[in-house]
């Protein structure tokens, strides 16, 4: 078959031209590639010396010569400079090669070869470069021909895959590659030499002869030409990429943990609940860490056990027969087919060993790497099961401050990757940070359990009982999500059958908050007994609100200098003040006093939720108070509110959590809460339970403080009220005004008793008082009498000397009475003392003692 050229001759890149001379030494046939060597037409050549139209002058009669010999019959090689015109004048050099011949009439002539012997040296050079790299390459290099079969391969290249570089010459890529891996590289080799487009890192994996190890090679292929633009093979060039893979898997590894790392520091921990925080661990274990995986903590710790501290680890919670008890509290599974209580159990597989149930209580035997590590706190390898699905675990003590509180099992099933120590040391941390969480969870509910004991034990027990109120009550403490806060209620009874209604919200929460709360009711009891007006109950209240938040409870400082100078604070004094800025306790408080002669309640607000009341046949209404400051901000008075309240009337007390929460503004629960209280008339505890359960309170995000009261004001028949005018014979009068109405009342046995108090009391108006003198007797489940003058003057009680005539009139008051005292009134003082019902049974008499006490 007539080819231009066979594909890849030289002549495709050693472009050899001809021409011919006459016998007359004239240029007589010129080639087409002569004309491109020498830049001259075939018409501007031919006719004219070779000599002159292409060698220098200074060469000219040399060539002359050469030419005449060449004639006559002499064949001559060599180089011959010429001029290579268009290139400005440069001089090449040709390798010619002149053979004689002989014409159609038998006369001498010459053939011409030539030859560019800057086209050889460059065949030369690329040879010689062409070897070097091929030979000397790092890189394995091989040359497919268009059959794929191998045509050459340099050494680096033989001596990964045996032998010597010829022996590979007429291999293909099945004696290298597994057939997966080499039909793959087949279809590549094909595509390249098919469409001209290398490959670059086309990544393969095999083992190399003899050795059993994964190798991984990465091969660039690109498409041979000939001189001609002719495709002749393939080029490959393959690097062994296998320590890249390893440090690529090991680098994804190490990504793979700081993500899970930094998963884990987001997941875990987000609840104070034990059981919630191991099921987040194994959410982020399971499954990008492992398959399967199983925790479990020590039942004394989830039972709330007080323990010593230390007690919790493990050389004191083992026994000879295993480990401690311990409870299954979270599992999970990433496989299937595989029920999440596949993690080994026991850690020594056996046809006995059943993994623990969810929530069951159990123990690990005493030599089974799960107890082992549990006693040392390190990390143990358990065997994998007969079966073969689980082919690793690992055991991992749940560390907490020194402290083991559990234990999580991680494990991976059959074609999964085994443990390696990066994997033992993110298993540690995992369970660790769990750990850190659940022991901060135990912590937590310790301190919630103990704050919600004070602060029940705070509030008033069962429904509170007060003259003329009918009363029922409710407090909801927040789930074991949140931490206790600081509402309170309470009532407290004061003089004349009068009650103190108070509810408040100390801000903030734990068992700081409760204490804060229990320091501040104490206070408003102890305030309460003083029978202040509300304002004025608030306003010392604040002061002591103020005092919880700095040492000692008060503001005080430190001299400089001994007693006498001027008093400065100290430096220490001024930092320990700046650091209890933050310890500043601030609550709220609403505080009212009912009245049940008159039906009035006099209200006082420091920032907290207005009162509520609802009368017969009318909608409810939100009380105008005015709200004050919080108390411990200070510097702020609080105002007073006296409103009239109809007879059976409801009144409502609450703290925030009842008509605020993240979802609901103040005003919109505000009107829900109206809208509930103007619902049915129903008893008073069925009252409690209705707005409880009809409002939307999104109960556990606030405690809940409830305080509903009926208003019973005291019928007019249970009450005498007298002025008496300021003169001696008012004494008697008071007296017999007094006996009258008991016998009115039946209470015949406290006639000669409450005689007796009241003409002290009189007495002692008309001596030490001023202006009229008023008389009241309230009857309810006590007797109460109250006299009242214009004085300002307290009584003190005191004790009389032997010589004295009188001093000894309150001292009878408060050992024949069951309570007496003293208050203020806006236009003077009531003093005031208060006898039991009779109950059937005859009253005491005063003892020996007694009575020489008054002496």
């Amino acid at each position: 078959m007539w080819q231009n050229s066979p594909p890849g001759s030289i002549y495709d890149y050693i472009r050899v031209a001809s021409f011919s001379i006459g016998p007359d030494g004239l240029i007589e046939q010129w080639s087409s590639r002569a004309a491109a060597l020498f830049g001259m037409t075939s018409t501007e050549a031919i006719g004219r010396d070779p000599v002159e139209a292409f060698m220098p002058a200074e060469l000219r009669s040399d060539g002359h010569r050469r030419v005449g010999e060449i004639l006559d019959g002499k064949e001559w090689t060599g180089l011959v400079p010429f001029r290579m015109p268009g290139e400005g004048g440069a001089h090449g050099v040709a390798e010619v090669y002149v053979m004689p011949s002989l014409t159609g009439q038998g006369e001498r002539a010459a053939l011409c070869i030539v030859v560019d012997v800057r086209a050889l040296r460059r065949i030369e050079t690329d040879l010689a470069a062409s070897q070097a790299i091929f030979g000397q390459s790092p890189f394995g290099f091989v040359l497919f021909g268009t059959d794929f079969a191998v045509v050459r391969a340099n050494q680096r290249f033989a001596t990964v895959f045996g032998g010597a570089a010829e022996d590979h010459r007429g291999r293909t890529v099945d004696d290298y590659l597994p057939q997966a891996e080499a039909d793959r590289l087949s279809a590549t080799l094909k595509r390249v030499l098919e469409t001209g487009e290398s490959v670059t890192d086309l990544q393969l994996v095999g083992t190399a002869p003899g050795t059993t190890e994964r190798r991984h090679w990465s091969m660039n292929l690109y498409r041979v030409h000939s001189g001609a633009g002719r495709p002749v093979g393939i080029a490959g060039l393959a690097t062994d990429v296998t320590r890249r893979h390893i440090a690529a898997r090991e680098a994804a590894s190490a990504r793979r943990n700081l993500a899970l790392l930094n998963e884990a520091s987001a997941r875990i921990g987000n609840s104070l609940d034990l059981e919630t925080t191991a099921r987040e661990l194994l959410d982020v274990a399971v499954p990008g860490f492992c398959d399967l995986a199983a925790v479990d903590l020590y039942q004394g710790l989830l039972t709330g056990e007080e323990a010593a501290p230390g007690s919790w680890a493990p050389a004191h919670r083992e026994s000879a027969g295993g480990s401690a008890e311990l409870r299954r509290v979270a599992h999970a599974s990433a496989v299937a087919d595989a029920l999440p209580t596949a993690v080994a159990g026991s850690g020594a597989p056996g046809p006995d060993d059943v993994p623990p149930a969810l929530g069951s209580v159990h123990r690990f035997p005493f030599g089974s790497p799960c107890a082992v590590a549990l006693r040392s706190g390190r990390v143990e390898d358990v065997p994998g099961d007969e079966m073969g699905f689980v082919q690793w675990t690992l055991a991992v003590p749940m560390v907490a401050h020194d402290t083991v509180v559990g234990l999580v099992q991680f494990s991976r099933t059959k074609g999964s990757e085994p443990f390696g120590e990066r994997d033992r040391a993110l298993a540690t941390e995992l369970a660790a940070r769990a750990a850190v969480c659940i022991d901060n969870g135990r912590l937590y509910r310790r301190e919630h359990e103990r704050a919600l004991i004070l602060q029940r034990s705070l509030l008033p027990p069962g429904d509170p009982e007060a003259a003329g109120l009918d009363i029922a009550c409710r407090y909801l403490p927040g789930n074991t999500a949140t931490e206790v806060g600081g509402d309170w209620f309470d009532v407290i009874e004061l003089p004349g059958h009068r009650t103190a209604l108070v509810v408040g919200d100390v801000m903030g929460r734990g068992l700081r908050a409760a204490v804060a709360m229990g320091e501040l009711r104490t206070a408003v009891r102890t305030l309460a007994l003083l029978d202040l007006e509300p304002a004025e109950v608030l306003s010392a209240l604040d002061e002591v609100a103020r005092g919880l938040g700095s040492p000692g409870g008060g503001e005080r400082s430190e001299g400089l200098g001994g007693s006498g100078g001027a008093q400065w604070p100290s430096r220490a004094a001024q930092k320990s003040r700046e650091a209890d800025l933050s310890e500043v306790y601030l609550a709220t408080c609403v505080y009212a006093v009912y009245d049940p002669v008159t039906r009035r309640c006099t209200f006082a607000s420091a920032g907290h939720m207005p009162p509520a009341v609802v009368e017969p046949g009318r909608p409810a209404r939100i009380i105008d108070v005015p709200p004050g400051m919080p108390l411990g901000v200070g510097g702020e008075p609080f105002e007073e509110v006296e409103v009239e309240l109809a007879e059976n009337a409801l009144l409502t007390l609450y703290t925030d959590g009842l008509v605020e929460s993240r979802d609901q503004p103040l005003d919109e629960g505000l009107e829900a809460l109206r809208s509930v209280l103007t619902g049915p008339q129903m008893e008073l505890e069925d009252a409690c339970d209705f707005v409880l359960s009809t409002l939307d309170t999104r109960h556990g995000e606030d405690d809940i403080a409830l305080l509903m009261a009926r208003i019973q004001g005291l019928p007019a028949e249970a009450v005498g009220d007298w002025t008496l005018p300021r003169e001696p014979r008012s004494v008697g009068r008071a007296r017999e005004l007094a006996r009258t109405q008991l016998l009115a009342w039946d209470l015949d046995d406290l006639v000669d008793t409450t005689e007796l108090l009241v003409s002290e009391l009189v007495t002692n108006a008309l001596r030490y008082g001023e202006g009229e003198i008023r008389l009241r007797l309230l009857r309810d489940r006590t007797l109460v009498c109250e006299v009242w003058d214009a004085g300002l003057v307290q009584p003190r009680r005191r004790r009389a000397r032997d010589t004295d005539e009188g001093g000894r009139g309150l001292q009878l008051v408060g050992l024949l009475s069951a309570a007496w005292g003293s208050r203020r009134t806006p236009r003077g003082k009531t003093v005031w003392f208060e006898l039991a019902l009779p109950d059937g049974e005859p009253a005491a008499e005063l003892s020996v003692e007694q009575l020489l006490s008054m002496y």
